[in-house]
């Protein structure tokens, strides 16, 4: 079974930078980071596969958002620059073993992780 887990969420201020990370055990196929505000639908962040160097952003996030996997730490990245008030939510990883599917539609994930939350505010 596959065990994902979140954490590097923080207050920071508006410009500034944060790393998000996502241990994983077990085998996936690709990994997303989502993020979800109150009220608000779960949105699609950044998309990795996992045995290719093949990476998807959000337009939202583009530029700004640089997703990353390291094989031998099993470990997901998301580097956060130029942070903006509106990236304030709680930031989830989820992970699924086949393509199937668009990356940002939630439903396709198998497993999730339970968030850590991003507050970008001065």
């Amino acid at each position: 079974e596959v065990q994902l887990v979140e954490s590097g969420g923080d207050l920071v201020q508006p410009g500034g930078s944060l790393r998000l990370s996502c241990t994983v055990s077990g085998t996936i196929f690709s990994l997303t980071w989502f993020r979800q505000v109150p009220g608000k639908e779960r949105e699609g962040v950044a998309s990795i596969y996992t045995a290719v160097d093949r990476m998807m952003y959000a337009d939202s996030v583009k530029d700004r958002f640089t997703i990353s996997w390291n094989e031998a730490e099993r470990s997901a990245y998301l580097q956060m620059d130029l942070l903006k008030p509106e990236d304030t939510a709680m930031y989830y990883c989820a992970a699924r073993t086949a393509n199937i599917g668009i990356w940002w539609a939630p439903a396709t994930y198998d497993y999730g992780g339970q968030g850590t939350q991003v507050t970008v505010s001065s």
